[in-house]
């Protein structure tokens, strides 16, 4: 029944026009174009063009780019017929200009060496100033058999997610929306480094890593202006692991140790970090992971009475050896201080769509 609303709308849109029976060019084109995206029966819509009397005049090369844009046999004749009454009227008004886009120049590097000393210390004192917090973690993990980004669901993991004197710890609660009991590092497949609170971006700015960084470009972001400077950690500084679970019982686990390079978006206005995109680097032919590319975006959230920026979510996106895609998408919700009896149940708080 909702699909046939739009129809519905269109089908009243050329009732209209065939009622005033006068329209422009551009007002013809919109509801032609109209037509084609609802695929709207081709000899009803030449029928309405019958009724139409247009004010400009309409030119064929109009029509052929109709027609390549899928306009039907019949409403094409129909157009042509309409084009014929046309030739004395005046040619439609050119389109009008694109805006001028004004490129924002880059910082000055007195800037740009001012906010990165800024972001290093907001990074280096991140973890310590974070509270002891409990929050509900949901990890839907997809497969795409296709290769063309058609992914399809395989798992839905939920768990309980404490972080407590600056350490995490992981419960596994829920598996397909039923009970478990089930370790967090028996859950199988592939992963990243945990720490998604500090441990990535600790060492992305840790002294002993010496991350080389650049200025990439601005962006906006909730429509407040970011810097976006890129990064590179190579493999003989860098702490960031990926872990291969196989074998029964997933009790064969591979861990590499990844270089890798990205970007990383700072609010210009507060200096923080809110959003870190990382690909890892020349992983070896005999690890099972091919390639690995991480999104980890952060938000403003409240525990208690505070605000405070930590991770809304995150995606990693992996190949196997054998070349299949597959992602996990992890979302952080339920934010809450800590506290020893705090629980979290689940079936009523289901994870955001």
């Amino acid at each position: 029944m909702r699909a046939r609303v739009p129809l519905l709308l269109v089908v009243a849109c050329l009732t209209t026009v065939a009622q005033t029976r006068t329209l422009s060019v551009d007002q013809l084109l919109a509801f032609l174009r109209s037509s084609i995206k609802l695929k709207l029966p081709d000899s009803q819509v030449a029928g309405e063009l019958k009724k139409v009397k247009l004010t400009q005049r309409l030119d064929d090369v109009t029509i052929e780019g109709l027609q390549g844009e899928g306009l039907g046999s019949k409403t094409v004749q129909a157009l042509k017929e309409l084009a014929a009454t046309t030739g004395s009227l005046p040619a439609p008004p050119p389109p009008a200009p694109k805006p001028v886009v004004v490129e924002i120049p880059p910082p000055s590097d007195e800037e740009q060496k001012r906010v990165l000393d800024e972001v290093t210390d907001y990074a280096r004192n991140y973890v310590l100033k974070l509270p002891d917090f409990i929050c509900s973690q949901a990890t839907r993990k997809f497969v795409d058999t296709t290769g063309k980004e058609s992914w399809r669901q395989t798992d839905l993991i939920q768990e309980r997610l404490t972080y407590f004197e600056k350490h995490e710890d992981y419960k596994v609660v829920m598996v397909n929306d039923k009970p478990t009991d089930i370790a967090h590092d028996k859950l199988g497949g592939a992963m990243g480094s945990s720490g998604e609170f500090g441990s990535i971006l600790a060492e992305i700015f840790a002294p002993e890593t010496r991350t080389e960084f650049g200025w990439s470009r601005w962006t906006t972001m909730s429509k407040r202006p970011m810097y976006v400077f890129s990064y590179h950690v190579p493999k003989e500084r860098s702490n960031y692991r990926i872990t291969s679970y196989s074998g029964p019982n997933f009790a064969d686990p591979q861990t590499i140790v990844a270089g890798h390079h990205g970007e990383i978006i700072v609010d210009k206005g507060t200096r923080k970090v809110m959003r870190i995109y990382l690909h890892c680097e020349e992983l070896p032919s005999s690890f099972p992971v091919r390639s690995a590319d991480l999104t980890l975006s952060y938000d403003n959230t409240r525990i208690g009475d505070t605000d405070y920026v930590l991770p809304l979510t995150a995606e990693l996106k992996m190949r196997d050896d054998r070349n299949a895609p597959s992602k996990n998408l992890i979302q952080f919700y339920n934010y809450r201080k800590f506290a020893a009896d705090a629980t979290i149940q689940f079936t009523d708080a289901p994870p955001p769509p």
